[in-house]
């Protein structure tokens, strides 16, 4: 989340930016903002019509390097590079990042020949150092190298930005999972209804049948108060009787 707020706030300010620069300014913004070392969203940039103006000029290739470092990958710059500006150190950095950005999208396992392949990188040493030092400290990648069976396992990989052509199936792929959710939610719902009826039934039987305890409690203990009373009469009539017989045995003067 810390790192999305950076960039935002990159964004926004390099946008601010764009509308005041044209010409040799736009592109000089262009250089400032791929050599960022915090920023990886170019597609708000791109957008801005000071930027886009420079289609056609003399600096349009500040415009297609920009767009590259959007939506494109190192491979891309060694193959058009006779096309597009020359690359600074922090940008060449910067490319490369992207590149790993856009292979842990693709890939949950990044096999080291694979990145070095890509990345233009001769050995090990230096590959591991990249990842370490320049992606997941920088928060844009996170995951473990295992260098036993010599590959990179992708935990979590920042976003980059949509090509205008995917946007229809982000779109697509939006609606779907919306419609599903509202399926799924109103499944839950449901659910949530019958487990209420039931613990409605549920507490109903139970005071019914607490009802019926308690009034079978109150019948026995009215039973047992009755048999007391009766046990007691009945000790007393036998007292009595025992006294008059006693009386009837006594000698008479």
């Amino acid at each position: 989340m810390e790192v999305e707020q950076k960039q935002a706030d990159l964004v926004h300010q390099f946008v601010l930016l764009a509308r005041d620069a044209r010409g040799r300014a736009a592109a000089e913004l262009i250089t400032h903002a791929t050599s960022n070392p915090q920023l990886f969203a170019f597609s708000e940039l791109l957008s801005c019509s000071h930027i886009a103006e420079l289609k056609g000029t003399e600096h349009s290739g500040a415009l297609d390097l920009l767009r590259l470092f959007a939506y494109g990958i190192w491979s891309d710059y060694k193959s058009n590079a006779q096309l597009l500006p020359a690359l600074e150190p922090q940008q060449e950095l910067k490319l490369k990042q992207l590149t790993v950005m856009t292979l842990a999208e693709r890939y949950k396992v990044l096999p080291y020949d694979l990145l070095m392949q890509q990345l233009n990188i001769s050995n090990v040493r230096e590959l591991e150092d990249l990842l370490i030092n320049d992606c997941m400290y920088s928060g844009i990648v996170r995951g473990k190298l295992d260098q036993r069976r010599r590959c990179f396992e992708v935990h979590f990989a920042a976003g980059r930005d949509l090509r205008p052509e995917q946007l229809d199936n982000m779109i697509q792929t939006l609606a779907t999972w919306l419609g599903n959710s509202d399926s799924l939610l109103r499944t839950i719902q449901e659910k949530i209804k019958w487990a209420d009826s039931m613990s409605e039934l549920d507490r109903r039987h139970k005071k019914d049948v607490e009802d019926k305890a308690e009034e079978i409690r109150k019948t026995i203990k009215a039973e047992q108060e009755i048999r007391g009373q009766q046990d007691v009469y009945s000790e007393t009539g036998a007292l009595v009787m025992d006294y008059v017989e006693e009386d009837r045995s006594r000698p008479k003067r």
